[in-house]
């Protein structure tokens, strides 16, 4: 027999169970910044030798499938899956870099949202890179100028999953034209995160039960944009590449990145109730490679590219006498690939900026492999003329503003009294300089477009050549077969 409940008792009873009914729980997975990492890579952090490998696409195709097979999910990468691997070098369907993205579709990502790096090819291989892919392409801000999304874009998307309705909407970083080569933004317009988000906001919010902004701008940014919104419930970010092994919580809006290179999977629990994120815990899984994982369709195109990449690419180029280190000021690694530049394009002086430098190697053999990862891009060799007079002024630039580049061509000596700057020496291709020669000069075409940052000065017409970066420093190594490039304090303040 059951017993009767007392009417105060059974409101309760209703109350609790509707108010436990409408409670609902989403697993955020993401992603950012894998830069083509699509196979295992040593822990370089790590001071044990022999090295474990970590990451890739198979040890995140088998940790995704798990956490799916028990837990309803949101799977989102925000952005820069390009530019760090030779895979990208390869076309697959007419479209560089295209099987990291037919990978991505089978790995079944919900939506992402594009990084600066995603431009490295063209714009035109970005745009078919989003017709490819089986999710939204999100970037709200990144408009032609017409105010049209013109790269198969889209600015937000909302997904149902669990009873939860999830509007995403993505963001890409307001400096795009700092961090892309500009023949690559022909026609792009970048609109303010902040104005756009919220605008996106206020018009989804009666249809969302929560909000996520799927970013590409790093961790200061993402910090202002929920200081700067309301509304918001989550930012899943990228580009700053930030291990938030905890997720960070800014004016009440829950803050993850998953730090970069594939090599963790970020995993954010939420429990919502009555349009409102109640609960949250997140963390990152770091993937170490097993050998205990069924063989598959996927892992064998894996290793069938892996194959290719590694036939291609593992040619010794030269012998490196002494380690490549890289750092703010002159290095001997920035010296060899500024004087190749030089070399390819037969010019007085060349230009090089720090940060297109990715990696430090190791002295020993080589490889054409290593070379790529350290020049990763598909910079052109620039050249362009400047006068004595500009030149002088260009060094005048650099000892003051320190900007972070490397030269060829230019030997200076100078002392500094009561803040003026006077040269001993100052010398251009071997000869003393003459203000009122013109000549010829290199870099690549990204560093022209950004030379009033870089060198002070700006560039007119320039000329493009057909040759990488990547190539010419190929090939300036192997012509030297041994390389012992050092620093030389090519510009140094003297007593």
């Amino acid at each position: 027999m059951f017993k009767k409940l007392s009417l105060s008792v059974w409101i309760l009873f209703v109350v609790s169970s509707i108010g436990f009914a409408k409670e609902k729980k989403i697993t955020i997975l993401h992603t950012n910044d894998m830069h083509s990492n699509f196979v295992p890579h040593e822990a370089t952090w790590l001071k044990k030798d022999p090295k474990p490998m970590v990451g890739g696409f198979n040890e995140l195709y088998f940790l995704v499938d798990s956490i799916r097979k028990t837990q309803d999910v949101l799977f989102l990468d925000a952005g820069d899956v390009m530019t760090g691997n030779p895979i990208t070098e390869y076309t697959y369907n007419g479209v560089y870099g295209g099987l990291l993205f037919q990978l991505m579709n089978d790995l079944k990502y919900d939506a992402w949202c594009f990084g600066n790096h995603d431009f490295d090819v063209s714009q035109e291989n970005l745009f078919a890179i989003t017709k490819m892919v089986k999710f939204p392409t999100l970037s709200a801000n990144i408009v032609n100028a017409k105010n049209e999304f013109p790269l198969n874009n889209k600015p937000y998307t909302i997904f149902e999953k669990n009873g939860l309705r999830i509007g995403v909407i993505g963001i890409t970083s307001q400096l795009l034209f700092n961090l892309v080569n500009e023949s690559n933004l022909t026609n792009i317009k970048v609109l303010p995160p902040i104005e756009t988000t919220q605008k996106i906001i206020d018009e989804i919010d009666a249809k969302t039960d929560i909000i996520i902004a799927l970013t590409h701008e790093g961790v200061e940014d993402d910090s202002a944009l929920a200081n700067g919104v309301t509304g918001l419930d989550v930012i899943v970010g990228g580009h700053s590449h930030t291990r938030l092994k905890k997720p960070s919580f800014v004016n009440d809006v829950i803050i993850v990145q998953a730090g970069g290179n594939c090599e963790n999977l970020g995993v954010l629990n939420l429990t919502v109730d009555d349009d409102e994120v109640t609960e949250y815990d997140g963390e990152l899984i770091q993937m170490w490679e097993r050998d205990d994982h069924p063989k598959n369709k996927f892992k064998r195109t894996i290793d069938s590219m892996q194959a290719k990449i590694d036939d291609d690419y593992s040619e010794v180029i030269a012998e490196l006498k002494t380690d490549w280190k890289r750092k703010d000021g002159e290095s001997g690694i920035g010296n060899f690939i500024a004087d190749a530049q030089r070399n390819a394009a037969s010019a007085d002086v060349a230009f090089m900026n720090n940060h297109g430098i990715r990696k430090d190697v190791s002295a020993g053999p080589l490889t054409k492999r290593e070379m790529f990862e350290v020049l990763p891009f598909l910079n052109i060799i620039t050249t362009f003329q400047l006068s004595g007079k500009e030149l002088r002024d260009v060094v005048t630039y650099y000892i003051k503003e320190r900007p972070s580049i490397q030269t060829s061509g230019i030997i200076c000596e100078y002392r500094k009294k009561g803040g003026e700057i006077e040269f001993t020496k100052l010398e251009i291709n071997g000869k003393p300089i003459d203000e009122k020669k013109m000549y010829i000069c290199t870099a690549s075409d990204y560093m022209v477009g950004e030379a009033k940052r870089y060198i002070g000065v700006e560039v007119k017409t320039p000329i493009y050549s057909k040759k990488t970066v990547f190539e010419e420093v190929v090939k300036y190594a192997k012509k030297m077969k041994v390389i012992n490039s050092k620093d030389e304090d090519r510009i140094q303040e003297i007593e």
